[in-house]
């Protein structure tokens, strides 16, 4: 492979990570936040659509460069910055164009590719499955924790003791306040029927 082939293929892996990871979060959204079911199909047009976005932006970005590289052709003078480009750089932005329309032409060519389609949303459920694993592995070894295991549980026993005492046992009480005195509001009405 030539450079150009290396830089296209980095292009296509790192557009097909972006659409995975575009894929995952509606995966997580649609299924945790919106209470819904995982289908596979459901998420093929999100990850065709995440293509078509990265697709899009190759091919501006071809544009930009064969505009850039229009007005360099010709230009000997010295350049005043970083992106005023000289006749030296005609060559170099010629390949980005050529790589960048090489991004977008494969990943045109992955849109129309239902198996591919499937594995991006494959490994993005995979993904949003270990977000959620790691989230709930995380919540339990925190909540669960023993005193045996906690190196600052000496040290912070003291506050959660005054936080039970002050926020935890007057909620109870209020709780319990309130229950009592909707039991005897209710023997009331039922006495006075």
């Amino acid at each position: 492979m030539g450079r150009t082939a290396d830089a296209i293929a980095e292009g296509v892996a790192i557009a097909t990570a972006a659409a995975r990871l575009a894929v995952k979060n509606h995966i997580l959204v649609g299924t945790i936040a919106e209470n819904g079911v995982f289908d596979t199909d459901k998420y093929i047009d999100d990850a065709r659509e995440a293509l078509r976005a990265m697709a899009e932006e190759s091919e501006e970005a071809a544009a930009n460069v064969t505009a850039l590289r229009k007005r360099a052709r010709g230009r000997h003078s010295d350049p005043s910055g970083t992106h005023d480009y000289r006749d030296r750089d005609v060559r170099n932005l010629r390949r980005r164009a050529k790589q960048s329309s090489g991004v977008a032409a494969k990943l045109r060519d992955m849109m129309q590719d239902r198996d591919r389609l499937r594995v991006i949303v494959e490994e993005a459920r995979e993904a949003a499955w270990a977000d959620v694993r790691h989230n709930l592995d995380r919540r339990l070894r925190v909540e669960g924790m023993r005193p045996d295991h906690d190196p600052d549980y000496d040290r912070m026993r003291e506050a959660r003791m005054q936080a039970l005492r002050l926020v935890d046992l007057q909620a109870l009480s209020s709780q319990q306040r309130a229950k009592a005195k909707r039991k005897k509001k209710q023997k009331a009405d039922a006495e006075a029927e």
